[in-house]
Formats: C-alpha cells, structure tokens, sequence
C-alpha cells in the first residue's frame, strides 16, 4: 500500500466509510484525470489585453505597482524604480535562464548578485510563473532557478513577467504546472502572492512589510 493510500484510508476510517470499491475508486480516478473546471468569474473573459489591464487594476489594489516595459527597458525601469524610492542600486537576481534575455550591461551602475538572498539584500529581482488577471496575483514555482527565499526575504521584490504568461483565473496556472512539471508532479513550493506582505492585526491598522517584502513592483513585458 502506498503512503498515499495509507493516508486516504485513514481519512476514510475516521470518517467511518468503509474502503473504496473499484467502481467508485475508478469514478475518482476519472474525475482526478479530467481537471473540471469550478465557477471561473466572469470579469476573467475577454482580451488578453483585458487580462492584463485587470491584472495591474487589482495589484493596484492589492497595494503592489506595476509598469509596462518593452524588453530592452527591463534594466532601465528596475534601476529608475530603485532611484525613485531612495533604494540603493544593488539586487540580489534569480539565478533565472529567463531573466539573462535582458541586457543588464546596459546599466553598469546597478550592481547585480544571483543566488539566495542574505540579511544585508534589500531588492529582489525575480520572474514568475504567472500572473493571474482575476485577483492580482503573482505565481512562483522553487526551484534551482527560483529559491523561495527571493519571494520573502528583502524588503523590496522587482518580478519581471511577460505579458505572455497572465492568465485569467487561478485554475489556468495549474494547466500551466502540469503542462511545465508533467501529469502528478509538482515543484517543492508553489508561491501565490497577492500585494506585498500586510497585517492588520493591531487595531485593524494596515502595516506593510509584516512577513515578507513591503513593496512589490511588477514590470510587465510586452512580447
């Protein structure tokens, strides 16, 4: 028996239902391999230009901000966005394949390290997996390419996302998993990340910052 089984039956016992039948185990297993769809919202249809406009409406909300580059000024706009909010011009990137489409020499004054982040990094630079339309959401899978650490560590994150990968809704993002993983697998981490880190827990005042990055920038990369 395998640990899952071992771990569904003992769901099942604590729920007093006897062990699954072949009929009804083949009916889960059908539905498992068919990924239905729930109720997908409404304002998640129309243009792809659509999707990202409402993906930078609720990351706006969400108290993240965004701006629309073309590729050649990726370097420019992280090194304008780290002048205009006083942050020093020095990132810790992605050691991402994907994030060396961009001609960082072009800017020779912003220092750049790949790897973990440590205590003194400040800013992030990182891409995502996805972006998702119907909530502002920013998706990122770990990996060699992507330690989680980036997403939580300094107090300032620069996600670079193609426009390419903004979905609708949240369940096209698994689509995009299974597509990248393969059918049953998935990375160590899946991320979702909506806005900077916030609370209000004391006296329903909002902090930024609480457990994570205070500010998220997205830059948003015209194919």
């Amino acid at each position: 028996m395998s640990a899952r089984d071992q771990v569904l039956g003992a769901i099942r016992r604590s729920l007093k239902r006897g062990a699954l039948s072949g009929e009804a185990r083949a009916a889960v297993e059908a539905h498992l391999r068919e990924h239905p769809v729930n109720i997908v919202p409404a304002r998640t249809a129309g243009t792809h230009e659509d999707r990202v406009r409402l993906l930078e409406q609720w990351a706006a909300f969400n108290h993240a901000t965004t701006a629309r580059v073309v590729a050649a000024d990726v370097p420019g706009a992280v090194s304008d966005y780290l002048a205009s909010n006083n942050l020093p011009a020095r990132v810790v990137m992605a050691p991402d394949p994907a994030l060396d489409h961009y001609d960082w020499n072009s800017r020779p004054m912003l220092e750049r390290r790949r790897g973990l982040p440590e205590d003194a990094d400040r800013v992030t630079v990182t891409g995502a997996l996805a972006g998702v339309a119907e909530t502002g959401t920013l998706v990122f899978a770990s990996g060699p390419e992507h330690p989680t650490s980036l997403n939580l560590l300094p107090e300032t994150h620069v996600v670079v996302l193609r426009e390419a990968d903004v979905v609708g809704p949240l369940e096209e993002v698994f689509t995009r998993l299974r597509a990248r993983y393969g059918e049953g697998v998935m990375p160590r981490t899946v991320n979702t990340v909506t806005g900077p880190s916030r609370t209000g827990d004391v006296e329903q005042q909002l902090e930024l910052g609480a457990h994570g990055p205070r500010r998220l920038h997205i830059l948003i990369v015209r194919d």
